[in-house]
Protein backbone atom coordinates (compact mmCIF):
# COMPACT_ATOMS: atom_id res chain seq x y z
CA UNK A 1 0.00 0.00 0.00
CA UNK A 2 1.62 3.74 -1.11
CA UNK A 3 1.65 6.09 1.91
CA UNK A 4 -0.93 8.38 1.68
CA UNK A 5 0.23 11.78 0.25
CA UNK A 6 -0.54 14.81 2.93
CA UNK A 7 -3.10 16.73 0.14
CA UNK A 8 -5.67 13.29 1.24
CA UNK A 9 -4.12 13.92 4.97
CA UNK A 10 -5.76 17.11 4.79
CA UNK A 11 -8.87 16.90 3.14
CA UNK A 12 -9.91 14.28 5.97
CA UNK A 13 -9.14 16.36 8.53
CA UNK A 14 -10.66 19.75 6.85
CA UNK A 15 -14.03 19.25 7.94
CA UNK A 16 -13.12 18.36 11.89
CA UNK A 17 -11.37 22.17 12.37
CA UNK A 18 -12.89 24.97 13.54
CA UNK A 19 -11.66 29.08 13.74
CA UNK A 20 -11.96 29.77 17.60
CA UNK A 21 -12.18 33.72 17.97
CA UNK A 22 -13.11 35.61 21.17
CA UNK A 23 -13.14 39.08 22.00
CA UNK A 24 -9.14 39.08 22.35
CA UNK A 25 -7.65 36.77 19.90
CA UNK A 26 -8.37 33.74 17.41
CA UNK A 27 -7.21 30.23 17.25
CA UNK A 28 -7.58 26.79 15.82
CA UNK A 29 -9.49 24.13 17.41
CA UNK A 30 -10.51 20.38 16.20
CA UNK A 31 -13.53 18.35 16.82
CA UNK A 32 -12.67 15.44 19.61
CA UNK A 33 -16.24 14.40 20.11
CA UNK A 34 -19.73 14.82 18.43
CA UNK A 35 -22.38 12.84 21.06
CA UNK A 36 -24.21 9.86 19.15
CA UNK A 37 -26.54 9.79 22.33
CA UNK A 38 -26.93 13.90 23.09
CA UNK A 39 -26.56 17.27 20.76
CA UNK A 40 -22.99 18.17 22.78
CA UNK A 41 -20.01 18.10 20.81
CA UNK A 42 -16.58 18.78 21.56
CA UNK A 43 -13.95 20.61 20.63
CA UNK A 44 -9.95 20.87 21.35
CA UNK A 45 -7.66 23.82 21.36
CA UNK A 46 -5.09 25.49 23.46
CA UNK A 47 -5.52 26.84 27.02
CA UNK A 48 -4.21 30.15 25.96
CA UNK A 49 -6.57 30.52 23.02
CA UNK A 50 -9.59 30.66 25.37
CA UNK A 51 -8.93 30.78 28.89
CA UNK A 52 -9.30 34.72 29.23
CA UNK A 53 -12.62 34.43 27.56
CA UNK A 54 -13.08 31.67 29.61
CA UNK A 55 -12.75 33.65 33.08
CA UNK A 56 -14.01 36.82 31.73
CA UNK A 57 -17.40 34.85 30.71
CA UNK A 58 -16.85 36.17 27.49
CA UNK A 59 -18.70 34.80 23.88
CA UNK A 60 -16.58 31.85 21.79
CA UNK A 61 -17.10 32.27 18.43
CA UNK A 62 -17.08 28.47 16.69
CA UNK A 63 -16.55 28.86 12.79
CA UNK A 64 -16.53 25.85 10.86
CA UNK A 65 -14.56 26.24 7.69
CA UNK A 66 -16.16 23.41 5.23
CA UNK A 67 -20.22 25.09 5.91
CA UNK A 68 -19.27 28.31 6.29
CA UNK A 69 -21.54 28.37 9.43
CA UNK A 70 -20.60 29.57 12.73
CA UNK A 71 -22.35 29.50 16.93
CA UNK A 72 -21.66 32.17 19.41
CA UNK A 73 -21.20 29.81 22.64
CA UNK A 74 -21.98 32.10 25.79
CA UNK A 75 -21.05 31.79 29.26
CA UNK A 76 -24.21 29.34 29.87
CA UNK A 77 -23.96 27.75 26.24
CA UNK A 78 -21.03 25.71 27.33
CA UNK A 79 -18.46 24.18 29.29
CA UNK A 80 -15.06 24.53 29.67
CA UNK A 81 -12.38 22.29 30.48
CA UNK A 82 -8.66 23.46 30.83
CA UNK A 83 -5.06 22.08 31.80
CA UNK A 84 -3.25 25.30 31.91
CA UNK A 85 -0.25 23.32 32.62
CA UNK A 86 -0.28 21.57 29.59
CA UNK A 87 -1.86 24.86 27.60
CA UNK A 88 -4.50 22.07 26.39
CA UNK A 89 -8.11 22.83 26.77
CA UNK A 90 -11.56 21.63 25.26
CA UNK A 91 -15.02 23.32 24.67
CA UNK A 92 -18.42 21.38 24.80
CA UNK A 93 -21.09 22.80 23.48
CA UNK A 94 -24.87 22.22 21.52
CA UNK A 95 -23.50 21.44 18.35
CA UNK A 96 -26.54 23.38 16.90
CA UNK A 97 -26.79 23.08 12.96
CA UNK A 98 -23.01 22.49 12.39
CA UNK A 99 -22.34 20.21 10.04
CA UNK A 100 -19.43 18.00 11.31
CA UNK A 101 -18.72 14.54 10.78
CA UNK A 102 -20.07 11.63 12.61
CA UNK A 103 -17.24 10.53 13.72
CA UNK A 104 -14.07 12.13 15.08
CA UNK A 105 -10.57 11.63 14.03
CA UNK A 106 -8.77 8.95 15.89
CA UNK A 107 -6.52 10.39 18.83
CA UNK A 108 -2.76 9.11 19.09
CA UNK A 109 -3.22 6.32 22.05
CA UNK A 110 -2.93 6.82 25.68
CA UNK A 111 0.88 6.60 27.51
CA UNK A 112 1.85 6.73 23.61
CA UNK A 113 4.41 8.68 21.38
CA UNK A 114 5.83 9.57 18.41
CA UNK A 115 9.82 8.39 18.20
CA UNK A 116 12.34 11.36 17.14
CA UNK A 117 12.61 11.45 13.49
CA UNK A 118 8.77 10.94 12.81
CA UNK A 119 6.78 13.29 10.32
CA UNK A 120 4.47 15.06 11.12
CA UNK A 121 1.57 17.74 9.90
CA UNK A 122 -0.49 20.25 11.13
CA UNK A 123 -3.10 22.54 10.25
CA UNK A 124 -4.50 26.52 11.26
CA UNK A 125 -6.05 29.78 10.55
CA UNK A 126 -2.78 32.03 11.17
CA UNK A 127 -3.64 35.43 11.74
CA UNK A 128 -2.62 36.85 8.32
CA UNK A 129 -4.94 38.91 6.20
CA UNK A 130 -7.36 37.08 4.19
CA UNK A 131 -5.33 33.61 4.91
CA UNK A 132 -7.51 30.56 4.95
CA UNK A 133 -6.32 27.41 7.24
CA UNK A 134 -2.98 26.78 6.44
CA UNK A 135 -0.67 23.60 5.92
CA UNK A 136 2.84 23.22 7.91
CA UNK A 137 4.49 20.00 8.29
CA UNK A 138 7.99 19.07 10.31
CA UNK A 139 9.87 16.37 12.24
CA UNK A 140 9.80 15.62 15.57
CA UNK A 141 12.46 16.72 17.11
CA UNK A 142 12.20 15.67 20.94
CA UNK A 143 10.14 14.20 23.46
CA UNK A 144 9.55 16.06 26.41
CA UNK A 145 7.74 13.26 28.89
CA UNK A 146 7.03 15.18 32.10
CA UNK A 147 5.85 18.24 29.85
CA UNK A 148 3.90 15.82 27.65
CA UNK A 149 5.22 18.07 24.68
CA UNK A 150 6.57 17.33 21.38
CA UNK A 151 9.44 19.34 20.03
CA UNK A 152 8.74 20.13 16.42
CA UNK A 153 11.53 21.30 13.44
CA UNK A 154 8.76 23.45 12.11
CA UNK A 155 6.95 26.77 12.15
CA UNK A 156 3.86 27.76 14.14
CA UNK A 157 2.39 31.26 14.25
CA UNK A 158 -0.30 33.50 15.98
CA UNK A 159 -3.59 31.95 14.74
CA UNK A 160 -2.36 28.41 14.51
CA UNK A 161 -2.31 27.54 18.16
CA UNK A 162 -4.92 24.92 18.92
CA UNK A 163 -4.65 23.40 15.53
CA UNK A 164 -4.43 19.25 14.93
CA UNK A 165 -1.45 17.76 14.98
CA UNK A 166 -1.31 14.66 12.99
CA UNK A 167 0.38 11.54 12.02
CA UNK A 168 -0.30 9.29 8.70
CA UNK A 169 0.34 5.75 10.49
CA UNK A 170 -0.14 2.07 9.66
CA UNK A 171 -2.72 1.40 7.09
CA UNK A 172 -2.88 5.01 5.86
CA UNK A 173 -4.51 6.30 9.07
CA UNK A 174 -4.77 9.90 10.26
CA UNK A 175 -3.94 9.85 13.59
CA UNK A 176 -3.93 13.54 15.65
CA UNK A 177 -1.12 13.08 17.91
CA UNK A 178 -1.31 16.59 19.56
CA UNK A 179 -2.23 20.30 20.03
CA UNK A 180 0.02 23.05 18.26
CA UNK A 181 0.79 25.19 21.54
CA UNK A 182 3.81 27.46 20.98
CA UNK A 183 7.02 28.49 19.31
CA UNK A 184 10.21 28.75 21.12
CA UNK A 185 12.81 30.62 19.05
CA UNK A 186 16.20 30.24 19.27
CA UNK A 187 17.69 33.22 21.28
CA UNK A 188 21.27 31.87 22.11
CA UNK A 189 23.24 34.29 20.96
CA UNK A 190 21.02 37.18 21.25
CA UNK A 191 19.31 37.02 17.62
CA UNK A 192 16.01 35.69 17.00
CA UNK A 193 16.49 32.97 14.77
CA UNK A 194 14.92 29.70 13.92
CA UNK A 195 13.98 27.44 16.50
CA UNK A 196 10.85 24.74 17.39
CA UNK A 197 7.42 23.87 17.67
CA UNK A 198 6.12 23.36 20.44
CA UNK A 199 2.61 20.44 20.61
CA UNK A 200 1.34 19.26 23.36
CA UNK A 201 -0.26 15.78 23.66
CA UNK A 202 -3.82 14.31 23.37
CA UNK A 203 -4.02 12.84 27.05
CA UNK A 204 -6.66 15.63 28.16
CA UNK A 205 -9.47 14.78 25.42
CA UNK A 206 -9.44 10.68 26.01
CA UNK A 207 -13.07 10.09 26.97
CA UNK A 208 -13.81 13.57 27.73
CA UNK A 209 -16.47 14.89 25.86
CA UNK A 210 -18.24 11.45 25.67
CA UNK A 211 -18.58 10.64 29.31
CA UNK A 212 -21.20 13.65 29.40
CA UNK A 213 -24.88 12.70 28.74
CA UNK A 214 -25.87 16.04 28.24
CA UNK A 215 -24.50 20.04 28.41
CA UNK A 216 -25.97 20.46 31.75
CA UNK A 217 -24.13 17.13 33.27
CA UNK A 218 -21.09 18.67 31.31
CA UNK A 219 -21.55 22.30 33.08
CA UNK A 220 -21.44 20.66 36.46
CA UNK A 221 -18.69 18.84 36.17
CA UNK A 222 -16.72 21.95 34.96
CA UNK A 223 -14.02 23.15 37.68
CA UNK A 224 -14.00 27.29 38.62
CA UNK A 225 -12.62 29.84 36.57
CA UNK A 226 -8.98 30.73 37.60
CA UNK A 227 -7.46 33.94 36.47
CA UNK A 228 -5.50 32.59 33.92
CA UNK A 229 -0.93 32.78 33.29
CA UNK A 230 -0.05 35.54 31.63
CA UNK A 231 1.10 33.26 28.75
CA UNK A 232 1.80 30.11 27.52
CA UNK A 233 4.23 28.17 30.26
CA UNK A 234 7.17 27.62 27.43
CA UNK A 235 9.91 28.62 29.80
CA UNK A 236 10.79 25.07 30.60
CA UNK A 237 10.82 23.81 26.61
CA UNK A 238 12.70 26.78 26.02
CA UNK A 239 15.71 26.33 29.04
CA UNK A 240 15.55 22.20 27.42
CA UNK A 241 16.11 23.21 23.78
CA UNK A 242 19.20 25.86 25.07
CA UNK A 243 20.81 22.73 26.43
CA UNK A 244 20.25 19.95 24.11
CA UNK A 245 21.85 18.93 20.90
CA UNK A 246 19.45 18.08 18.21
Amino acid sequence: MSQMQWSTAVETIRPHVVRISTPRGSGTGFLISNGKKSAVCGIATAAHVIDQAHYWEEPIRIDHLDSGKSVVARRDERAVFLDEARDTAAVLFQRADLPFPADPLGLAPKDMFLKVGKDIAWLGFPAIPTAGLCFFTGNVSAWIGDQRAYLVDGVAINGVSGGPAFHVGPQNLVVVIGVVSAYVPNRATGEVLPGLSVVRDVSQFHDLAPRFASLDQARSAEAPAEPPPPSPDVEGLADTLAKRSF
